[in-house]
């Protein structure tokens, strides 16, 4: 097993009262496979990630629980140990592309930013080339002249390519997708998807995937895990959760996505129930 989540717990703290936003949540991520965790805004998917990158800013803090990814805690490492990790053995895509990118700097120098931090081996010939290389991995056209291009010159897009490029860059063992395709419409949501398919049959890459899309997780995963307010209610493999989804908030969702041919045009769709709580129901995990 490449990453396992135990008994993750992450909070945060305010005048108010403690936010559980992560609430003893475990699951598993093996090599070379898909894990895409769903659920409404607000329900910790994103937050979750951040904790396995240990990005908690305050008030936030992580709790409990374990990390261990290659046998090692994460949560235990210096901050120096887990820069280290962070980039090279863990790369991380965030959720907008349109301004994850830092404007000032041209898109090659900011991929070249990695390698300069994680292979310092590399000469600068050495890193122009890779940068070049993972510029035409991620398929952007003439890569030599868009590698002095400013982020404003492209598309959204080919903003999300050289977000997944720099992550890519190190070759890194996982790669956390936090709801990379939302600002994207559909026909370029499709390629990325395509794309990141494809870099992980050539790579072997472990994907942890966020999305409120249950379509995208059709596509894309092996093992699902639904959250809701903080907790994880559902975890199965894709296959099992689309035929026989068995937790009612998992119910909920699927019946919340309209069918081609089946659902009525111009009809009201399903929602989630406010008025039901979910976390009274056991736990559905196979």
């Amino acid at each position: 097993m490449l990453l396992s989540v135990k008994n993750l717990k992450t909070y945060f703290y305010s005048d108010a009262g403690v936010n559980k936003a992560v609430d003893d949540i475990s699951f598993d991520i093996p090599e070379g496979k898909t894990v895409c965790i769903v659920g409404e805004s607000g329900s910790g998917k994103s937050i979750t990630s951040l904790s396995i990158m240990r990005l908690i800013d305050k008030p936030g803090n992580i709790e409990g629980g374990e990390v261990i990814f290659e046998g090692k805690d994460l949560l235990k490492l210096s901050d120096a140990q887990m820069r280290k990790v962070r980039g090279r053995d863990i790369a991380m895509i965030f959720q907008e592309p349109m301004t994850s990118l830092n404007p000032s700097y041209t898109v090659g120098y900011q991929i070249d930013e990695a390698l300069r931090l994680h292979h310092k081996e590399l000469n600068k010939k050495q890193r122009f080339k890779k940068v070049v290389e993972s510029l035409e991995l991620v398929g952007i056209r003439s890569p030599r002249e868009k590698y002095g291009e400013y982020p404003f010159k492209l598309s959204g897009g080919q903003r999300q390519r050289i977000m997944i490029a720099i992550a890519m860059a190190c070759e890194p063992k996982m790669l956390i997708a936090d709801e990379p395709t939302t600002a994207l419409d559909v026909t370029i949501q499709a390629q990325v998807l395509d794309l990141m398919k494809d870099l992980q049959k050539k790579k072997g890459t472990s994907i942890l995937f966020i999305t409120h899309d249950l379509g995208v997780v059709y596509q894309i995963a092996d093992e699902v895990v639904v959250m809701y307010k903080g907790h994880m209610v559902e975890k199965a493999s894709a296959k099992e959760l689309f035929k026989d989804p068995r937790h009612p908030y998992t119910k909920a969702l699927l019946h919340s996505i309209p069918i081609p041919g089946v659902t009525p045009r111009k009809s009201r769709l399903d929602t989630v129930d406010d008025s039901v709580d979910y976390l009274s129901f056991p736990k559905e995990i196979r």
